[in-house]
């Protein structure tokens, strides 16, 4: 078991929603607890690491896109449990709109695929709900 499965505690992470020519960057989770589903490309928060640094961060490596966070858009909890009823993953994620820097999509890290898509390619995709709800909250899918 790793440390981010059945933590002693919530852990922070983040997630940036990066549009560049009408497309939104995701990515498609290759790890529990959202393995296969595409979302937003994000991770968790390092210790003496503030949160926009974290933010970049993550999204560099996960995608090697270069970007620059802005706000807080979105904030929710993603909390899974075993089969057993113990607390396998728990998770307080906090959303930033980014400004698209450089780059082009691609995989790394612990991510399966990465791509910009439009709204009108994202129903090709298992989203996970999370996102619909922020893609939604943006206006980005209708």
């Amino acid at each position: 078991m790793s440390d981010y499965r059945y933590p002693e505690k919530p852990r922070i992470a983040v997630g940036a929603v990066v549009i560049h020519q009408n497309r939104v960057l995701l990515v498609q989770r290759g790890k529990a607890p959202a393995k296969g589903e595409w979302s937003i490309p994000g991770g968790s928060v390092e210790l003496g690491e503030t949160l926009r640094q974290a933010v970049e961060r993550e999204i560099f490596e996960e995608t090697g896109i270069k970007i620059r966070a802005g706000d807080i858009i979105h904030t929710f909890e993603s909390i899974h449990h075993d089969p057993n009823g113990r607390v396998e993953f728990h998770y307080v994620i906090l959303d930033y709109s980014a400004q698209y820097l450089s780059g082009n999509p691609v995989p790394q890290d612990d991510v399966l695929a990465a791509r910009w898509i439009s709204p009108r390619n994202s129903g090709k995709l298992h989203l996970n709900p999370n996102t619909v709800k922020l893609l939604k909250k943006i206006n980005f899918l209708v």
